[in-house]
């Protein structure tokens, strides 16, 4: 089960979120929501860095007994962030992150001199393509 996808830049701003199977709404605008999930992001990230014997900043998961949300950093800084079911596999939600990376963020927005890497992403061709990226992982998984 894939409940959303949220991928913020490297400022904090949310560039996209999409929604499949999340069954309680928040009780917080969008915005706050999203400023909500960077800022704890921000927090894990620097609470790793700062308890872990090795030199790493390398947060990517965490799970409750209800989900999991994971996150794939890009070199640039371009964070994905998904929330999952327990029945994904922290590699299985790794790759998938990384080739909706690849595939898709990449192709349609990286090379596409329309799309700026600075304001939320409105391609109904991105936006497509990762429903369609999305709902074919969802099929694999069931």
């Amino acid at each position: 089960m894939i409940y959303n996808l949220y991928i913020f830049n490297p400022m904090g701003q949310c560039l996209y979120y999409g929604e499949w199977e999340r069954s309680k709404a928040a009780a917080m605008s969008r915005d706050e929501e999203f400023k909500l999930v960077y800022g704890m992001l921000y927090s894990l990230k620097s609470f790793v860095s700062r308890i872990t014997p090795a030199i790493s900043d390398n947060f990517q998961c965490y799970e409750t007994n209800k989900y999991k949300l994971s996150m794939y950093e890009t070199p640039s800084g371009v964070k994905f962030v998904i929330n999952t079911g327990l029945d994904w596999s922290s590699q299985a939600i790794s790759e998938m992150l990384q080739s909706l990376y690849k595939e898709v963020y990449v192709e349609f927005v990286v090379r596409n001199p329309l799309v700026s890497l600075d304001s939320a992403i409105e391609s109904e061709l991105f936006k497509n393509k990762i429903e369609h990226f999305i709902n074919t992982r969802i099929k694999e998984v069931s």
